[in-house]
C-alpha cells in the first residue's frame, strides 16, 4: 500500500475506510433494484422496466448527427431506480396522527444502521491497512450482535403507527428473526471452532491453506469440506429469513396484513426501509463470501504454489493469475456478492411464501437441530484430531471419537424421531352418516 496514506493521521485513514465501503453501497443499491427488477421479469417471462432512460432522437434537429436522428437509444431501464427515489422524494410524507412521533421517526433509522455497522468488518480485499474498516477481535460475535439490532427498527415500526396490523407484522418480525439467528449462530459457530478464531480475516487465511490437508495447489474453501458445506445451506437459509426476504417475507405479508410493519410509512422514510433491505442483502452475502467462498480471492487455487512448483509456461500464467487474483480483490469479492444477490432474486421467483406455522417449524425443527448436530461433529473431529497428534496417544483419539460418535448419533436418532412424530398426519376418525327418509326406512 501507497506510503503516503500509512503517513496519514489515523483518523484520516478511518475515513478513507468508511468511505471506500459506504460509496460503493449506496451506489450499488440502485443497481442491485435495477438487476432485481430485470431479472425477475425474465424468469417471470415479462419485459420489466424498459421505458426509463430510453432517448428518442429529434428527426428534424440540426444537432443531432445524422446517423441518430430518428432513432431510438434503448438503456433497458437503467434509470428506473433512480426515477423511482426521484417519486418518493416528491410524495407526499404523511405521519399519522396518533403514533409515537419520537419512535416513528427514530425507526426507519434503526433499520438501516446494522447493515452499514456490519458492513465495516468485511475484508474486502489482502489491503490490510484499507480494509476492514474495524478487524474486531469479536468477529463473528460482533456480526450476530448487530444484525439482532435490526429488529427493533421493524417491532418500533410497526408499534409507532398505531396501526394494530402493522403491529402484528412486527411482531412476526420479531419471532422469526430471534428463531433463525440461533441456527445462524450455530452454522458459524462450526467454523469459529475450525478455524480458532472469530476473525473473519482469519477465516480467509485458514481457507487459503492446502485443500483437506492434502493438495496445496488448492485452497480449503469451507463450502468444500462436509461440515462447512452443512453451516453454509444453514447460513445461507437463514440470511434470507434475517433479510425478511421471500419465501420468509411474513412480515409484510400483504394477503394478510396490507403491507405489514411500514404500512404506515411514506415517502423517504419508506425508501429507507427500502435501501435498508437491500443493504442488509449486500452486507450478509458478503459475509457468506468471507467466510465459506474464500473472500477476496479469485478461484480456490494457490496460484503462488503452482507458480513455483508448474511448467514454465504454466506458471507464468499463475504467477499472471496471482497478480490478478491480489490487486483486483475488491471485484472478486463484489461479484460474489453478485451471485449470493442473483439467489436471492432466484428464491423469490421460485418458492412461494410459507405459512407462519411452516416457517417456525423449519428454524425450530429442522435449521437448530442440524446445525448443532454439525456442531457436535466439528468439536469431535477437533478434540479427536488434537489426542491423536499433540497428545499422541491414538487410543484415547480413538475412545473419544467412538463415543462421540455415538452421542451424536443418538441425538441425530432423538431429532429424527421428533421430527417424524411432529409431521406425521393425525389419522383421519372414520364417521357414518346415516340419512332417514320420509317414509322411515333408514339409508346409509
Amino acid at each position: 500500500m501507497a506510503q503516503w496514506f500509512l503517513d496519514l493521521h489515523p483518523a484520516w485513514q478511518a475515513l478513507v475506510r468508511v468511505l471506500l465501503f459506504l460509496l460503493p453501497v449506496l451506489m450499488l443499491v440502485p443497481g442491485l433494484i435495477w438487476w432485481e427488477r430485470r431479472l425477475l421479469s425474465w424468469m417471470q417471462d415479462r419485459i420489466g422496466p424498459n421505458r426509463v432512460a430510453t432517448i428518442t432522437w429529434s428527426k428534424t434537429s440540426k444537432m443531432v448527427p445524422g446517423f441518430l436522428r430518428g432513432k431510438k437509444t434503448k438503456l433497458f431501464g437503467l434509470l428506473q431506480p433512480i426515477a423511482d427515489g426521484v417519486k418518493l422524494f416528491f410524495k407526499e410524507d404523511v405521519t399519522p396522527s396518533a403514533s409515537d412521533r419520537f419512535l416513528y421517526f427514530v425507526a426507519p433509522g434503526i433499520a438501516l444502521f446494522p447493515a452499514f455497522a456490519l458492513g465495516g468488518t468485511l475484508p474486502w480485499a489482502p489491503w490490510r491497512s484499507l480494509t476492514p474498516i474495524a478487524d474486531v477481535n469479536i468477529g463473528i460475535l460482533y456480526v450476530l450482535a448487530i444484525s439482532s439490532l435490526g429488529v427493533y427498527g421493524v417491532v418500533l415500526a410497526g408499534y409507532s403507527g398505531n396501526n394494530k396490523y402493522s403491529l402484528m407484522g412486527g411482531l412476526r418480525a420479531s419471532a422469526q428473526l430471534i428463531s433463525y439467528e440461533l441456527a445462524m449462530g450455530m452454522s458459524l459457530a462450526c467454523i469459529v471452532l475450525a478455524t480458532g478464531s472469530l476473525k473473519m480475516t482469519d477465516m480467509i487465511k485458514a481457507q487459503e491453506g492446502a485443500f483437506w490437508g492434502a493438495l496445496p495447489w488448492a485452497q480449503n474453501w469451507f463450502v468444500f469440506t462436509p461440515y462447512g458445506f452443512v453451516a453454509m445451506v444453514v447460513f445461507m437459509i437463514c440470511m434470507v429469513a434475517e433479510t425478511n426476504r421471500a419465501p420468509f417475507d411474513l412480515p409484510e405479508a400483504e394477503n394478510e396484513l396490507i403491507a405489514g410493519y411500514h404500512t404506515e410509512y411514506s415517502s423517504m422514510k419508506f425508501a429507507v426501509f427500502f435501501m435498508g433491505e437491500y443493504a442488509a442483502m449486500f452486507v450478509f452475502s458478503g459475509v457468506l463470501a468471507s467466510v465459506f467462498f474464500g473472500g477476496y480471492n479469485m478461484a480456490p487455487f494457490n496460484w503462488d504454489y503452482i507458480a513455483q512448483n508448474a511448467p514454465p509456461f504454466w506458471a507464468g500464467v499463475a504467477g499472471f493469475l496471482g497478480k490478478m487474483n491480489y490487486w483486483l480483490a475488491p471485484l472478486w469479492f463484489i461479484g460474489k456478492i453478485a451471485f449470493f444477490i442473483s439467489v436471492y432474486i432466484w428464491i423469490r421467483a421460485t418458492l412461494p411464501r410459507l405459512r407462519y406455522d411452516q416457517l417456525m417449524s423449519l428454524g425450530w425443527k429442522s435449521l437448530l437441530p442440524l446445525a448443532t448436530f454439525n456442531f457436535i461433529i466439528v468439536a469431535a473431529w477437533i478434540l479427536v484430531n488434537r489426542l491423536v497428534t499433540e497428545q499422541r496417544s491414538p487410543l484415547a483419539g480413538t475412545i473419544a471419537g467412538f463415543g462421540l460418535w455415538v452421542v451424536a448419533g443418538i441425538l441425530a436418532y432423538s431429532i429424527w424421531r421428533i421430527v417424524k412424530r411432529a409431521s406425521a398426519e393425525p389419522e383421519l376418525e372414520v364417521r357414518t352418516i346415516k340419512m332417514v327418509d320420509p317414509v322411515g326406512e333408514a339409508t346409509v
